[in-house]
């Protein structure tokens, strides 16, 4: 059988440019001679839709748009991914997550997604509610169950299987069915690939089929999503895989017995992080109306990366580079800016603050008369950066990009509306010691010096006052990443990460840097998640809280 995998970029909401994306890779696919034709979960509507499900007609003109499609569907069926309306006065919530079977002009069959994630960045069982088992179609002699992305995650050695009571994957292989197709939204973050790739190898050796996977590509607000689509056989394992971070649309026949993977497949380590952060980028902007960049270059390592990946995904005419010096800014970090926006290619300017910075404190000194300064008057030098970047974003329509990371955002090592305005924090999931390494990586990448040598070697510093080194406020990084990582991520208590053999003292200072500073990241532009867990959606602390663990 030969399998047509469209592994498509929607956008949320936009129906009708979903609609004909959809029918221009189907008829791709048909005329490259695929019998069969599979479309992502909510490929029509773009995932995750969120609460544009509870606008009135948002899901009556999905359904709609599909029934114009299933139209347009010939011969060849294609499944494709919609949020389908339960009948009013039924009990439960008022949707599925389902795949339409649409063959000859019609929508055949309907399958509906059982296993809905209410974790991490999911929020499912708000919208949807679950199906009483999988899909099985029979078509020209065959038994095909088909499964919606969670559905296949049930398998006794994963942690997301005791969220379950079922497991549609041994309800088909009980069927025993001929084919096993999972169509998915599976966003990506490091090491998800790891976890992927056996979990459909182990549904094809307990079904005795093939395992068709097929997931969507490209980013959705925070989410990343990498596509990466793969079919495996029970006895041959992975035989084929589709490219990273990249739409593509292919045939895979299940018959063949070459090995079929695209050269991007299965990216990992910094080249994953470098290319999902690009398209997040990309996608985010260009989704949104942006086709310029705006980044204020500090000739700090965080200000460099984020240049870097934006001109790569904007392109480097496309993106403008601005140094807004202070009285105290070194004339090597200066230099650094100036080098990397010519290494770059990019748009660049130099804008002192110094004036902007004296007349904020000539305006406050009445009012603060002789109290001594202190972080506030450090803090005017990030807000007047804050001030001018948004005036250029305004002026030139360009999209702010912040620049702080994981591990500074932690511990509210950023001034609110100074250093985090912006529109986009590019990397805000990535700890400060994965800065530095992909910093390396995109050098290396390009085969030359795009991030200045100076830069990745200098010790960090906020220079917002004189000779500032971070390590005065912060314990050295991979030591603050160490407890961040256990903390943030982990969910690991005081106790527990000094039993780690971390010092009890920095510990404690840390805890509660992370802990006061939740207020801050409420008020953070969304950011890019790279992480198993990120900020934002993925982790809900209260801001007014005190327990202490």
């Amino acid at each position: 059988m030969k399998i047509g995998i469209a592994q498509i970029n929607p956008t949320v909401g936009d129906l009708s440019g979903n609609h004909a994306l959809i029918l221009d890779a189907y008829r791709d696919l048909v005329n490259q001679g695929a019998e069969l034709v599979l479309f992502p979960e909510l490929a029509l509507c773009g995932y995750p839709p969120r609460d544009l499900l509870f606008k009135s007609r948002f899901v009556a003109d999905t359904e709609a748009t599909l029934k114009d499609i299933a139209a347009t569907i010939g011969a060849v069926p294609a499944l494709i991914g919609f949020v389908e309306q339960r009948p009013d006065g039924s009990k439960g919530r008022p949707f599925h997550n389902a795949a339409a079977w649409c063959e000859q002009g019609e929508i055949r069959h309907v399958t509906r997604k059982s296993l809905l994630p209410s974790y991490d960045v999911f929020d499912e069982e708000r919208y949807f509610e679950p199906a009483e088992g999988p899909g099985l179609v029979e078509w020209q002699g065959k038994k095909i169950g088909i499964t919606i992305c969670e559905d296949i995650w049930s398998h006794a050695a994963l942690p997301t299987s005791r969220r379950y009571c079922e497991d549609p994957v041994a309800e088909l292989a009980a069927q025993q069915i001929d084919l096993l197709i999972n169509i998915s939204a599976s966003p990506w973050h490091e090491g998800k690939n790891e976890a992927r790739e056996p979990l459909v190898q182990d549904a094809a050796e307990r079904c005795q089929c093939p395992a068709v996977y097929c997931n969507i590509v490209g980013g959705n607000d925070e989410l990343i999503f990498d596509g990466g689509s793969l079919v495996a056989d029970p006895q041959r394992g992975l035989i084929a895989g589709f490219s990273a971070f990249t739409a593509e649309t292919r045939i895979i026949d299940l018959n063949s017995h070459q090995p079929n993977f695209s050269e991007s497949f299965n990216l990992k380590g910094n080249a994953a992080t470098q290319a999902a952060l690009v398209l997040g980028l990309r996608d985010y902007a260009f989704k949104s109306g942006f086709h310029q960049a705006l980044i204020g270059l500090s000739g700090g390592i965080d200000s460099a990366v984020v240049c870097a990946l934006a001109a790569e995904a904007f392109g480097p005419e496309n993106v403008m580079g601005v140094a807004l010096p202070s009285s105290i800014s070194s004339q090597h970090s200066r230099d650094d800016a100036a080098a990397l926006a010519r290494n770059l290619g990019i748009e660049y300017h130099e804008v002192p603050i110094a004036d902007t910075v004296a007349a904020a404190e000539n305006a406050l000194a009445p009012l603060f008369g002789d109290r001594p300064a202190d972080v506030t008057e450090e803090n005017i030098q990030a807000r007047a950066r804050g001030l001018l970047l948004m005036a250029m974003s305004n002026k030139f329509g360009a999209l702010l990009l912040t620049t702080g990371n994981k591990s500074e955002i932690s511990v509210g090592y950023s001034t609110l509306y100074g250093d985090m305005c912006g529109g986009l924090a590019a990397i805000s999931d990535l700890p400060k010691m994965k800065v530095y390494a992909l910093a390396r990586h995109i050098n290396a990448h390009a085969g030359r010096e795009l991030i200045p040598v100076n830069t990745i070697e200098k010790a960090p510093s906020a220079e917002l006052r004189p000779d500032q080194k971070d390590e005065d406020s912060l314990p050295p990084y991979p030591v603050l990443d160490g407890i961040l990582r256990l903390y943030v991520e982990a969910g690991l208590s005081r106790a527990e990460i000094v039993e780690k053999g971390y010092d009890p003292a920095v510990v404690d200072e840390i805890v509660r840097k992370v802990d006061l500073n939740e207020y801050k990241r409420k008020q953070a532009a969304p950011g890019l998640k790279t992480t198993p867990l990120a900020f934002g959606i993925g982790r809900r602390i209260p801001i007014v809280q005190k327990y202490v663990s």
